[in-house]
């Protein structure tokens, strides 16, 4: 038998870390229900990430979001040094220089390394890395102590969370919308898209217009290495977006730093991309690979322009977007959610999201063009 919930003002689908930071938000000011379609919140994309906070990751349109979120997540303990190393061979000096110059405009300080600085940070760097830029800021996000916190605050605040909820009927009724599940159903005026790889099917069941929202599959590896990554070793990206590794634990955990366009789901990393991202990583050191001791993968979503999306829907009443927050979602939760907040409630601006300009994330800009 089907089981009603009681009204709410908005019903957020959706419950990663898009979600339950929205949830944790809104929740002080209006009844808000939080559906989400698996066993447990953050399944899928947020439980699998390798996050990090990172000042010029998403590019010059996320900066604003990544910089008002720094404070808080340090503030809140959730994040801890780490340093990123943006490293090139002797033809990607120039995009090196291009880089450090590019965020050194919008406020990011970074440093020109040369070959001495990189050994310094990364023994073993093969000769053929002479070029790098030195972020020292750059900082580990306690991804699963932030998921659990919005949670948290949210549930304090009367946010009542419903998992094992795949929405199967959304549908206006009046000024209001009922979402329907297997087992349960609610009505609200306000839905939140926060469903991030299946946030153009959602739209499509809400009878609104897909935005081009792909999924793009990430695959990360664990590897043993001899000699083990030292606990200090920077996050270190290949400047030409071909590779990141990181230590964790004694391990190293390598991405080929791929996006793969995918369909929403359960993400499984191919053994392809596995072997494209430990040939690469033994192109740029000369240390021994012990064992593959485990892969995953997860899926990173992005609107057409690779800005994510905040904002009511131009033609759907009451059906509001947020989504399409990349592989940059987790390091810029704070602001974001304040900021999705006080968009869907009509508040305004504070402190954390003076400086932000919510309209380069409007959805109607795709209506626009």
């Amino acid at each position: 038998m089907s089981q009603f919930t009681s009204d709410f003002d908005i019903a957020i689908i959706g419950a990663g870390m898009a979600g339950a930071s929205l949830a944790a938000e809104c929740a002080p000011h209006a009844r808000v229900l939080l559906v989400e379609a698996e066993d447990t919140p953050g399944y899928h994309t947020t439980g699998r990430s390798a996050a990090f906070w990172e000042k010029t990751y998403g590019g010059p349109g996320v900066f604003p979001l990544t910089m008002a979120s720094g404070r808080a997540l340090r503030e809140g303990g959730f994040l801890a040094p780490r340093g990123a190393l943006h490293i090139g061979q002797a033809a990607d000096r120039e995009k090196v220089e291009a880089f450090v110059e590019m965020f050194g405009e919008v406020g990011a300080t970074l440093k020109l390394f040369d070959r001495n600085d990189l050994l310094a940070r990364v023994p073993g760097l093969r000769p053929e890395w002479v070029v790098g830029a030195w972020e020292a800021e750059c900082a580990d996000i306690d991804v699963a102590g932030l998921h659990q916190h919005y949670l948290a605050a949210s549930k304090r605040t009367g946010t009542v969370l419903r998992v094992r909820a795949r929405v199967e009927c959304l549908e206006r009724e009046g000024n209001f919308w009922r979402i329907a599940w297997a087992d349960g159903e609610a009505r609200a005026p306000i839905v939140a898209n926060a469903a991030g790889a299946w946030a153009d099917t959602l739209a499509s069941l809400a009878g609104g217009r897909p935005l081009g929202i792909q999924p793009l599959r990430r695959t990360i590896v664990q590897l043993r290495t001899k000699p083990a990554p030292v606990d200090n070793l920077p996050l270190t990206f290949g400047v030409n977006g071909d590779f990141y590794f990181k230590p964790q634990g004694g391990r190293l955990w390598l991405s080929p730093h791929d996006e793969i366009p995918d369909v929403a789901g359960d993400a499984a990393p191919e053994e392809l991309d596995v072997a494209i991202a430990i040939d690469r990583f033994e192109q740029v050191v000369d240390w021994k690979i012990e064992a593959l001791e485990r892969r995953w993968a997860g899926l990173r979503s992005f609107a057409p322009d690779r800005l994510p999306v905040y904002g009511y829907d131009p033609t759907v009443p009451g059906f509001f977007w947020f989504a399409g927050q990349g592989g940059f979602g987790i390091q810029t939760a704070p602001a974001a959610a304040r900021l999705g907040a006080q968009l869907l409630l009509g508040l305004p601006h504070d402190g954390l999201t003076a400086e932000i300009d919510a309209n380069i994330y409007s959805p109607s800009r795709f209506w626009a063009v």
